[in-house]
């Protein structure tokens, strides 16, 4: 099963560093992960350095991979700046042959098609990516990531611009897919609720630093909240036993 350690992991913009000594414990396959922290903590810079696409100090550590490190971990930005004269299925299927031939087989075909009806899209596949909406691109975004059959997929908020009821179905996928395929899913988050219930560990980064690393219930806190989030919040079971946070008010 792949896993993924980062050992005094830094990322370098000009010749400051934005993130710095980021040491992890092993992050397992099967499994969502959270990556949370306010805005400019340094999420994106992370995932980047993860990705080999920003230079920078220390270790990243994959093992039990079946690919080579440039195949085997697949970076998702928030925005992709797909061409807009595409359509989906283009777009997709170009995803696809990222770096191979342009032969097109009947089985990428079959997992395009996949793709398509898994994420629901299906209707849109024959439109161009310009006459999308924001979250019809993000999900088009997210086929286009998973059709390399990646063993660690980074995925900068996946769900920003979907409405609540497709935000809910994608992090439901994403946790069936990663255990149906022992892949290490790491996604940053804006919804702590939706760290709590989806992702088994949670990561937080602040000032470009990680602050926190473990289970989603042990890290997400009301000391967190209030120590990195500045507000005043608690933390309610509900009776089928998942977390809820409920903010009071911004902490003095």
């Amino acid at each position: 099963m792949v896993a993924l350690r980062l050992e005094d992991v830094g990322a370098r913009y000009g010749s400051g560093l934005a993130v710095e000594g980021v040491t992890t414990p092993d992050l397992a396959g099967g499994e969502l992960t959270a990556l949370i922290g306010p805005n400019a903590a340094g999420k994106s810079t992370l995932f980047k350095r993860i990705a080999g696409l920003l230079k920078g100090p220390g270790t990243v550590h994959l093992e039990g991979a079946s690919a080579p490190e440039a195949t085997a971990v697949r970076y998702m930005p928030q925005d992709t700046g797909a061409n807009a004269v595409l359509t989906v299925y283009e777009s997709i299927l170009l995803a696809a042959k990222q770096g191979e031939g342009w032969r097109v087989r009947d089985h990428e075909l079959t997992a395009i098609d996949h793709l398509l009806q898994s994420l629901q899209i299906t209707d849109i596949a024959f439109r161009n990516l310009g006459e999308l909406s924001g979250g019809q691109r993000q999900l088009v975004s997210i086929a286009q990531a998973l059709v390399r059959n990646p063993e660690v997929l980074l995925m900068d908020e996946p769900t920003s611009a979907l409405d609540l009821y497709r935000q809910v179905e994608v992090l439901s996928y994403m946790r069936g897919l990663a255990r149906q395929k022992n892949m290490l899913v790491l996604i940053a988050l804006h919804d702590l609720n939706h760290a709590l219930r989806y992702c088994t560990s949670t990561l937080v980064i602040a000032g470009g630093k990680l602050v926190a690393a473990g289970p989603s219930r042990d890290v997400i806190t009301p000391e967190l909240m209030r120590d990195i989030y500045k507000v005043e919040a608690r933390i309610e079971t509900c009776s089928r036993g998942e977390a809820h946070i409920i903010i009071d008010r911004p902490a003095a």
